[in-house]
């Protein structure tokens, strides 16, 4: 890997996983980390479209999301069936049809990333992206505590649940569509919600647990690429590991209640 894409690669990586660090603080509060893991999959189309034609995986990836969103959405109008039902009826499905057509020798990028290659531009883009993702998610961060304890409060003190709603899942999509360049689309949930157990394990309070997300969130992802480029192996599993080994080592200061 050449320097100038080694420090791209920790640019792009540092402003992913800050971004997802915190949004996944707030995820894990509602108790819906999972939901990387669904989107992730349903990425899988897209990141395979990308491949075929030779364009961005981030933008395959958000591609399909915004169509798979949207599928779940009428189906389930049509269907009244579960939400979660659904997903897994799309994302199965889709990643079935995805396989037929994925060349098997980039089976492996699909799956788990690759940052080999990566230019300027779709690194001031990413970081563009993730900034909005912070900013976007820090104005209905204290919004969306309130509603995971009760929407009807929520609603009394004004907030507008269909927009929030609205926001937080467009929050989402985004950071699984830029977490799949550094972890592919198998791995996306962990991105998002181990930086945030690792977090909750340390704070005292939600100022530190929400940002304390973001700052091991950004760890994992430049010690991760940094190990990539030193020993070779992929970047994406690297990065989870770093960011598995930081929870166990917050187990050791766990606060107990």
């Amino acid at each position: 890997m050449a320097e100038i894409q080694f420090i791209l690669a920790l640019i792009m990586g540092a402003f992913i996983g800050a971004a997802a660090g915190y949004l996944g603080s707030l995820m894990v509060t509602k108790r819906a980390a999972l939901m990387g893991c669904s989107l992730g999959h349903l990425t899988i189309p897209g990141i395979t479209l990308a491949l075929i034609y030779g364009f961005d995986v981030s933008l395959g990836a958000l591609l399909f999301l915004a169509f798979g969103i949207v599928l779940i959405w009428l189906f389930e109008r049509r269907t009244k069936l579960p939400m979660e039902a659904l997903t897994a009826v799309v994302f199965a499905s889709s990643v079935a049809v995805a396989f037929l057509y994925l060349p098997e020798d980039e089976t492996k990028i699909a799956l788990l990333g690759n940052i080999s290659q990566i230019s300027l531009l779709s690194t001031v883009i990413i970081a563009i992206l993730s900034l909005a993702v912070f900013l976007a998610s820090k104005k209905i961060f204290s919004d969306m505590v309130l509603m995971s304890v009760s929407e009807d409060l929520a609603k009394a003190r004004g907030v507008n649940v269909g927009k929030t709603n609205f926001i937080y899942l467009v929050c989402i999509a985004l950071t699984v569509a830029l977490g799949v360049r550094i972890v592919g689309g198998l791995l996306t949930a962990a991105l998002v919600a181990i930086p945030a157990c690792t977090s909750r394990n340390l704070s005292k309070n939600l100022f530190q647990y929400s940002y304390g997300g973001m700052i091991f969130g950004s760890l994992a992802c430049i010690i991760g690429i940094t190990a990539f480029k030193l020993t070779g192996f992929d970047a994406g599993l690297l990065v989870i590991i770093t960011s598995a080994i930081f929870f166990l080592i917050s187990l050791l200061f766990v606060r107990k209640s």
